[in-house]
């Protein structure tokens, strides 16, 4: 199965496409990249908070220890202190559910704006590829089979430019109805060069 095309200004553009395709995809990359550092950066508060309530329930926990071995009092006199070592766990949990949701967030956009753009070009590339791999495998089939290249030549006359056509012959239909050799290959190579194909170095004979 050819990926490319055998004619050198045909291979030339696929080249150049294929090139074009892999900066296009490493650039959206790059950007999606950056869009998830970018975003991740807003988690910076959550862990500050996280901090922030971890180092606050931790000096409280051990005030409370402190208190509670008063004599008589301890007990109750730790109560508060529990409490408010309960709400600033509270508070450190609030930063890590803020920097969990920064991170979900920032590798959803870092994956949309890679995949979006992406995909788009991919799919055209793809759909070029399989199209012009699927043609070229058709045409190598009849080359390989066919005794001659008269469909080649039809095509020719039904698909190519008219200016093209003239360049062959004054009147390429009537050459063809001939079955003039030489404007056969000349009108097969027309269509097989469209095709990124070459077309074989003798002309037909019947």
């Amino acid at each position: 199965m050819a990926l490319y095309a055998q004619t050198p200004w045909r291979l030339t553009r696929q080249l150049v496409g294929d090139l074009l395709v892999v900066v296009w995809v490493v650039a959206w990359v790059r950007a999606g990249l950056w869009v998830h550092e970018s975003v991740s950066r807003l988690a910076a508060p959550g862990r500050t908070l996280e901090d922030a309530g971890s180092s606050l329930s931790d000096s409280l926990g051990s005030a409370g220890d402190t208190v509670a071995q008063v004599p008589l009092v301890g007990d109750d006199a730790r109560a508060p202190f529990d409490a408010a070592g309960g709400a600033a766990d509270s508070i450190a949990q609030a930063g890590v559910q803020v920097q969990d949701g920064a991170a979900q967030l920032a590798l959803l956009l870092g994956i949309v704006v890679v995949a979006v753009p992406v995909l788009l070009v991919l799919g055209a590339w793809l759909r070029a590829r399989v199209r012009f791999v699927s043609r070229s495998r058709a045409a190598s089939r009849i080359l390989d089979s066919a005794a001659d290249l008269d469909l080649f030549a039809l095509r020719a006359l039904a698909t190519q430019p008219v200016r093209a056509l003239a360049a062959v012959s004054d009147d390429p239909a009537d050459a063809w109805r001939r079955r003039d050799p030489d404007v056969l290959h000349a009108l097969a190579a027309l269509e097989l060069r469209s095709l990124g194909l070459r077309a074989p170095a003798s002309a037909p004979r019947r």
